[in-house]
């Protein structure tokens, strides 16, 4: 048996220019590490009986009925820099499957092998991107935060050089799309009007069907990103690396290379190896997302009738993107406070706070986690010093006292936006080092736990402990 699904695979009846058609590269000795079937279900996916026949497909070296297997091909902006060709180096689009209730989606293999545009790559992963992007997205899942998916992860049983032998490893992706800020750019940098305008025919048709014309699909993607980026700082998040070809056009996130979670809360905190001057820092989000969707809006241009009214259009709605965003994350900030109906001065709790725990070095997960219980004094706990904790919250319980709810009811409201685990940094390095040396039960317990970050079991819950000094990871690395 092999892998039964519906598949209909509209990306590739656009132009040929749109991608290249490629088959993964079989490689020598599969093995399923992890198979999503929750989310196989929801696909409407049948799986074969045996690990060793799923580890073929989703290893590449089988491709099932249906499949179209294909490298997309986009631009970008990567750090400011414009590359006018990217694509998919190291990724096959197997194709894309209609689910039982109508909902389409793409599955991807990434670390497949060399396609067209691997720009000198040898096109496969290693394992430790691999176990680190299946954690992560299935964590954002749970979180409640738009994503792409992990559906399964395979050993290749081959090495992949780096700065040393590595075991290889091939992660399957699912997404609502994986059409990016940069695929509009390849196109328009090109001036291909007909590819630009089939494109957007075909973006709006699959996310935004209500949308009409480029000022639509802007607009639907600008309240997409506004939404999704304010969720990212809800729960801590710092994507790493915000590239234009890492911005989906249907606001899911993607591409979980050098991405992490904040311990101790600062707006300026950096993580990525990459990111050597801080321009996606966990604060600069927000702006970058502005940039990136002002590349968006230059590349939409040449399909609006009048480019002088469109320049004006477009640059009206891309500014608009601050006042969405800040409606989006004051709404985040307040219900992580469990402040249920807004008051002026509310915001200056919630930044007041924010400014308090950077002083304080405090977690920023578990602060809002202490709060959310039957003891939010012991929030104190987490600052550096405790005693200037105190007046921010006679303040906060001052203003809880005003709405009059119950406080069990405020603390479950709490509870299910402030999580109790989310992947900390040293927790991945630790299931990823015991990954390379053949054991994935951290692996496996991590991504359980992770299934349920808002009420996890009471044995899992030495998770939510900040990493020790030695613990501690300070730099997060792309996966290439």
């Amino acid at each position: 048996m092999t892998l039964q699904a519906n598949f209909d695979n509209s990306y590739a009846r656009l132009p040929d220019r749109f991608f290249t058609r490629q088959r993964p590269e079989p490689v020598e000795a599969p093995g399923l590490i992890a198979i999503n079937r929750t989310l196989a279900d929801r696909l409407g996916l049948f799986l074969p009986d045996a690990q060793d026949e799923i580890a073929a497909i989703f290893a590449g070296n089988h491709v099932p009925e249906g499949a179209t297997p294909l490298a997309q091909v986009y631009a970008g902006h990567q750090f400011g820099g414009w590359v006018p060709q990217l694509g998919d180096g190291r990724a096959v689009l197997l194709g894309e499957v209609v689910a039982p209730d109508g909902a389409r989606f793409d599955i991807q293999l990434k670390g497949s092998g060399r396609t067209p545009y691997s720009r000198m790559g040898d096109g496969r992963a290693w394992l430790g991107p691999v176990l680190r992007e299946y954690i992560v997205s299935e964590a954002m899942a749970a979180l409640g935060i738009p994503t792409t998916r992990a559906l399964a992860a395979v050993t290749t049983g081959e090495p992949v050089l780096r700065e040393a032998a590595l075991p290889g490893a091939v992660l399957a992706r699912v997404a609502s799309s994986h059409i990016r800020v940069g695929t509009f750019q390849y196109f328009a940098a090109r001036q291909d009007i007909d590819a630009l305008q089939a494109l957007a025919d075909h973006a709006i048709a699959r996310h935004y069907p209500d949308a009409t014309g480029p000022e639509g699909l802007l607009d639907a993607v600008i309240g997409a990103q506004a939404d999704l980026i304010a969720r990212w700082m809800g729960v801590g998040f710092i994507h790493g690396v915000m590239n234009t070809d890492n911005m989906t056009i249907s606001g899911e996130t993607i591409d979980y290379g050098p991405c992490a979670f904040l311990d101790a809360y600062h707006p300026q905190a950096v993580f990525s190896s990459i990111d050597q001057y801080g321009r996606y820092a966990f604060g600069n989000q927000p702006q970058i997302a502005v940039w990136n969707l002002a590349q968006l809006a230059t590349a939409l241009l040449p399909l609006m009738p009048d480019r002088d009214a469109g320049i004006e259009r477009f640059t009206e709605m891309v500014n608009g993107f601050s006042d969405r965003f800040e409606t989006a994350w004051h709404a985040v900030l307040r219900a992580k406070l469990g402040l249920s109906t807004p008051q002026e001065g509310d915001l200056a709790l919630a930044f007041d706070l924010l400014e308090a725990m950077a002083r304080g070095e405090a977690d920023f997960t578990n602060t809002f986690r202490a709060l959310s219980g039957p003891d939010p004094d012991s929030a104190a706990a987490l600052f550096r010093n405790p005693d200037t904790f105190a007046p921010w919250l006679a303040r906060w319980q001052a203003r809880l006292a005003q709405e009059g709810r119950d406080p069990a009811t405020r603390q479950a409201a709490m509870q299910a936006v402030n999580p109790a685990l989310i992947p900390r940094n040293h927790r991945i390095e630790q299931a990823i080092q015991a990954g390379v040396a053949g054991d994935f039960a951290p692996f496996e317990r991590l991504a359980n736990a992770l299934a349920t970050p808002y009420a996890p079991d009471a044995a899992d819950l030495d998770l939510a402990t900040p990493p020790q000094e030695a613990e501690r990871v300070t730099r997060t690395f792309c996966g290439t």
